[in-house]
Formats: C-alpha cells, sequence, structure tokens
C-alpha cells in the first residue's frame, strides 16, 4: 500500500513507524527540515520538506498513485485541505485527518465532513479518543487496559496476574469447569516482556499480564477472579487541563455526580477558559510539580492523580508526587515509549499512550478485508481485532475445533444477532458474524485473507 503521511511529529512519526515496518511504501510530508530528517534517519520511509497541504508537495510524494493520505498535523485546517486536495487532483481513495478542535466535532456538524461536502472519509481526534481510554481506566482502576468492540457488547481487558490472583497455576481448560457461567478467553498472555499465545495446558504466574476477552455485564466479575477488587476513584486531581483533562472533567461531571475533581492547569488564560466551561470542577493555576499547590489539591486525601499534560517528565514526576504525598494511585500519559519499560519502577502504577490509541485508528482502515476495528497492544506486537465474516471465508462452516488456524491467533468472542457466544471447539462460525481475534504482528497478514472478499463473493 502507498501512503502519504502529512506531519512527522509524535503521531505521525508513530504511524510512519508502524507502516513502514510492515513493507508499505511510505512518504513523509513536514515543514520541519529536522523531523524530516530525523523520519529519513530512522524508518525506511521518504521524507518531503514543505507543507501537506501545497499540490506540488504532495505530486512530489506520490499522490497520484498513492492508495491514502493521512493528514496530522498540528494545524486542523492543513489537514482538511490536504485531504480536499488529495481528492480533487489525485483521486486518492482514502482520506485521513486529524482534528483536534472541538467546534468541528459537534454533532450537529459532523455532517461537514460527508463526501457532499469534504471528501474525508475518517476523522480522528487522538484527544477526544485518548480521553476516552483515560475514562475506561478511571471507571475500572483494575484493568491495565479497556477496549471495547461490537458497540460495546465485548470488551478486551488487560490485567495483571497479582500475587493473591486466585487463577494462579491453574490451566487454562479448567477455568471452564470452574467458573461454567463466565463466558470469556484468555487469548494472550505477556511474560517477562515476552508476549505468547497460550495453549489451553497454559498457566498464569505471577507478574503475567492476560488478555482476556468478556461480554460487557461480566468485566467486574472478571476483574474480581483476577485478584483486582479496587474500588473506583472517587477523589480526583487531573494534571493539566488541555483538550484530554477537560474531556475527562466535563464527561465526569455529567456521568458520575458524587465523584470529587480538581485539576491543576499551569498557563492562567486557560485555568480561567476551562473553569468557566466546568460546573462542579474546582480549577487551580500553577504547577502539578509545586508541592505548596499540591496540598492545596488535597492531593493527600486524593484516591487518583491523573498527569494528561503534553510533558511525559512532568507527567511522570507529579505522578510519583502525588503518591509520595499519599495519593492511593496515579494514571499518567506517556507518549515516549522509552518510558513504558521504566514506568512501574518510577512509582507509576497505569500509563495511557496516546500513539497507540492513534495508530490503531489508523490500522483499522490499513487492514485489508472486512476489519470493523484493531485496537494495537504492547508496542505492537499483537493486535486485537474485530472482522465480519463472508460466506467465502475459510472460517465459516466447521467447527472451530476442525479449523487449521495460524499458530499465531485466537479467536477470543462472536457476536451473533446481538449475543456474544464464547468460542468452545464445537461453535461454528455463520455469515455475517462478528469475531474478535488476538493475533501476533507475525499472523496478521493471514488474519486479514481469511476476512477478505473474494471474487467468488460477487
Amino acid at each position: 500500500m502507498r501512503v502519504i503521511i502529512c506531519g512527522a511529529g509524535q503521531v505521525g512519526y508513530g504511524i510512519a513507524e508502524r507502516l513502514s515496518s510492515e513493507l508499505n511504501d511510505v512518504s513523509v510530508i513536514d515543514t520541519s527540515t529536522e523531523l524530516i530528517q530525523a523520519v529519513r534517519d530512522s524508518l525506511d520511509v521518504r521524507g518531503f520538506v514543505g507543507h501537506g497541504s501545497h499540490p506540488e508537495v504532495l505530486e512530489a510524494a506520490g499522490a497520484q498513485q498513492a492508495d491514502m493520505i493521512i493528514a496530522v498535523t498540528l494545524y486542523d485546517e492543513v489537514n482538511i485541505v490536504a485531504c480536499e486536495i488529495a481528492h480533487a487532483l489525485f483521486n486518492v481513495p482514502t482520506k485521513i485527518a486529524r482534528i483536534r478542535s472541538q467546534a468541528y466535532l459537534q454533532p450537529q456538524y459532523l455532517d461537514l465532513f460527508s463526501r457532499e461536502h469534504m471528501p474525508i472519509d475518517v476523522i480522528i481526534s487522538p484527544e477526544q479518543e485518548v480521553g476516552e481510554m483515560v475514562l475506561r481506566r478511571i471507571e475500572l482502576p483494575g484493568a491495565m487496559d479497556v477496549v471495547r468492540f461490537a458497540e460495546g457488547r465485548i470488551v478486551a481487558l488487560a490485567i495483571e496476574c497479582l500475587e493473591d490472583c486466585p487463577v494462579l497455576n491453574t490451566p487454562l481448560k479448567q477455568l471452564t469447569d470452574l467458573f461454567p457461567n463466565l463466558h470469556s478467553t484468555v487469548v494472550g498472555i505477556v511474560r517477562r516482556g515476552k508476549l505468547f499465545i497460550p495453549h489451553s495446558g497454559d498457566q498464569m504466574m505471577v507478574g503475567d499480564i492476560a488478555y482476556v476477552l468478556t461480554q460487557k455485564d461480566q468485566v467486574r466479575r472478571v476483574l474480581s477472579l483476577f485478584g483486582h477488587e479496587e474500588p473506583e476513584a472517587k477523589r480526583i486531581v487531573i494534571a493539566g487541563g488541555g483538550n484530554i483533562g477537560l474531556h475527562v472533567a466535563r464527561t465526569i461531571e455529567r456521568r458520575q455526580s458524587r465523584t470529587r475533581i480538581k485539576i491543576i492547569e499551569h498557563d492562567r488564560e486557560r485555568a480561567v477558559r476551562i473553569a468557566d466551561q466546568l460546573r462542579r470542577t474546582v480549577v487551580l493555576n500553577g504547577s502539578a510539580l509545586d508541592n505548596k499547590l499540591l496540598h492545596e489539591a488535597d492531593i493527600h486525601d486524593a484516591d487518583l492523580m491523573v498527569a494528561l499534560t503534553n510533558n511525559d517528565q512532568v507527567n511522570i514526576l507529579s505522578g510519583a508526587m502525588a503518591k509520595g504525598l499519599g495519593c492511593k494511585a496515579n494514571l499518567v500519559l506517556l507518549n515516549n515509549p522509552a518510558y513504558h519499560d521504566l514506568s512501574k519502577t518510577l512509582g507509576i502504577d497505569a500509563y495511557v499512550n496516546p500513539r497507540s490509541v492513534t495508530i490503531s485508528r489508523v490500522l483499522q482502515h490499513v487492514r485489508r478485508g472486512r476489519i470493523r476495528a484493531v485496537h494495537s497492544v504492547e508496542q505492537g506486537a499483537a493486535e486485537i481485532i474485530e472482522a465480519e465474516a463472508l460466506e467465502t471465508s475459510p472460517l465459516v462452516g466447521p467447527a472451530l475445533r476442525e479449523l487449521e488456524l495460524p499458530s499465531g491467533m485466537r479467536i477470543g468472542a462472536i457476536l451473533r444477532d446481538n449475543e456474544v457466544l464464547t468460542p468452545s471447539g464445537s461453535v461454528r462460525i455463520k455469515p455475517k458474524d462478528r469475531v474478535v481475534i488476538f493475533v501476533t504482528r507475525e499472523a496478521v497478514k493471514q488474519v486479514e485473507q481469511l476476512f477478505r472478499v473474494s471474487l467468488e463473493f460477487f
């Protein structure tokens, strides 16, 4: 696939890194000579210095042969114009634009991005999507990752196995006998930094991270069975009142009337502006690294510090300081993958990676076949994919035990007529079933083939 990426910042670089690693033909455009040089030096991509919304720059980057343009610069208007030009002059089939301003994203204006008005196929709002990820983590404090599939009916959880986890050292095949009403499947395990697809005889060990697919109404029970019964936070301090922090606070105000929120925002004008937009949230102006201000925010009584500034170091330090001052737990935003493995030793309980959230949205449209959703996990080592089974798919018909599936995939749940099925050996996949699969990076192409539309279909 030939892809043009406009914007070589953290988001653009992350997308380019992932797509080039999968042997796609990638061109990156940015106005910064330094960023383009960094892309050329470290990735197998072509780099072009210039404006992604200028026709001659797009043409030089290969727009006439491109299958997709992904416009993720910092400026919404540049992203919109780049997609419009890619459509009008070069007839690029798929156009994806990053839109940061919430003014464009209000429900009454979404028709603006229809093909009749602005020919943009996919709108990505990383701030909004990261905000939703943060909200899911706040709602389920025992989970390291939470993603919903099939209109929310199927949930993927990443859960750390602690010493008091009741299901340790138990073969996975016995879990069904022990908990017959628990419609859940362990689809992936990370052990000492290495990810693998477990077999029925495998057991979970202390320190493992288990990826589990389950029904929406079984989520809290699954967390409980893994020994996680942490109460939901009722007193929250948020560091950073940007788009993500504002979205999180505003949503909690709407959904959870008993939760008390305080925001620490460094920029005075921004602090005044968001204070006007929030009803019950206390907004404090100053640094989240200021001991006095943390005390003023009653950090010693807080259940959770959520650090959402655009600076990883500030997020790590403010999260660690909050715990040192008596806050029960922290959750921080970490853009730099280099910090992920160090987070535990730095005193961080949990983190959200904005780059993986955005990459997951892009992959959904890069993957071939009837792919409805994709979530990238463990820095791209695996994906959780939701796909629709077609009549021509080799998955349709035989019982699951009869299928010769790639070793790097495991089916975790099936949605049929709004009912979630657990994939036992006797289950048969039918056309139009929605299948949620955990798949390693090496097996992604094979999974795509299982859901491709073949010529026989027409």
